[in-house]
């Protein structure tokens, strides 16, 4: 900024509201959303009280490295390094917005440090890789007790789990459209991070699951057809499956499969996405057939890699063990009907 360019004044909490409107445009996801507007709220809390007056009443231009700093030492308390990184990237990416719209004259966040994270080391379920299919088969003999059981779809979500790789997320997105393409190609399209798509390649024993569940849950509610626009996976009650209720049912599976003690700490539905890729690289699967699979960014920053064939992606995946499992549990399909989308859809 210079003389010709004063610093437009404004309160954080106006600022705040302009950087996460101009965040729409990214298409990103409502609970990233949901996770900013946290971050530069508590830390605008803190700042505000350092600096002696009321959130509302904190202008841009008074947040100086010294106060930032301050408000991230307190910000830190008892929480993790990657509570404190979500926060650091939050707060750098918004006051280099104010930046930008003449709020600042330069960003603050050089003077915050940040903690360092070791890096993450993938957690599938432990033991001799055997648990997966001792989790499909006996939640397919109905191990599990529920009030109200529901085997078809049980195994539907831990299978589409371990032979995808699909987040939590991205597996309550999927709709009864999402299963396509032609019969020696089949695929489900998958919503990911930030509205970014990608096809995955499926192969017929988890599709005649899918089937079974559907022609279950037709039998169930009494319907007799579902759109595309339907909800793949729904509740006990035909709605929707949220988040809370994923995260019970699998914890449930894994306790009544008795394979609960082989789940890490901090790994849940995501075991299972972990199992999916550990699986896979044991058996060959290069980094850059992983990074499409699962729907990474990159495999390293900085890392030159060269670009599979959409054969070798779908040789890779087919190699995952969960397909030998679900091909002794539904059979070889010679009585099945058509793909997913050509029968009870």
């Amino acid at each position: 900024m210079n003389d010709h360019d004063p610093l437009v004044i404004m309160c954080l909490p106006e600022a705040a509201g302009e950087f996460l409107l101009s965040l729409r445009a990214k298409k990103l996801s409502p609970n990233t959303l949901t996770g900013y507007d946290s971050d530069l709220r508590i830390v605008a809390e803190f700042a505000a009280r350092r600096d002696g007056v009321a959130v509302a009443d904190l202008e841009v231009r008074r947040l100086t490295g010294r106060l930032i700093r301050g408000a991230f030492a307190d910000f830190a308390g008892a929480r993790s390094a990657a509570s404190i990184n979500r926060a650091w990237s939050a707060w750098n990416q918004f006051l280099t917005f104010c930046v930008a719209e003449g709020l600042l004259e330069g960003n603050p966040m050089a003077a915050v440090p940040r903690p360092k994270q070791p890096a993450k080391a993938p957690k599938p379920l432990l033991g001799d890789g055997s648990a997966s299919a001792t989790l499909l088969e006996r939640v397919a003999a109905g191990a599990r007790r529920a009030r109200d059981p529901w085997v078809e779809r049980d195994l539907v979500v831990l299978a589409l789990a371990l032979v995808t790789g699909m987040r939590s997320a991205e597996l309550l997105g999927l709709t009864l459209g999402s299963f396509g393409g032609s019969r020696d190609d089949r695929r489900v399209q998958v919503v990911g991070k930030g509205g970014k798509t990608r096809s995955l390649p499926i192969e017929p024993p988890i599709e005649r699951l899918v089937e079974r569940y559907l022609r279950s849950r037709l039998e169930r509610f009494g319907l007799a057809v579902l759109p595309r626009s339907a909800a793949l996976l729904v509740d006990t009650g035909n709605e929707p499956l949220r988040r809370g209720g994923l995260q019970y049912l699998v914890r449930q599976c894994y306790r009544y499969a008795g394979v609960h003690d082989r789940v890490q700490k901090g790994t849940l539905v995501h075991a299972l996405r972990h199992e999916f890729a550990t699986r896979l690289a044991e058996r060959g699967a290069s980094a850059h057939e992983l990074m499409e699979l699962l729907g990474h960014s990159s495999i390293v920053t900085g890392q030159a890699y060269v670009a599979s064939t959409a054969r070798e992606v779908r040789q890779a995946a087919l190699g995952n063990p969960a397909y030998g499992v679900l091909d002794r549990l539904v059979g070889s399909g010679e009585d099945g009907g058509p793909p997913v989308g050509g029968g009870v859809l």
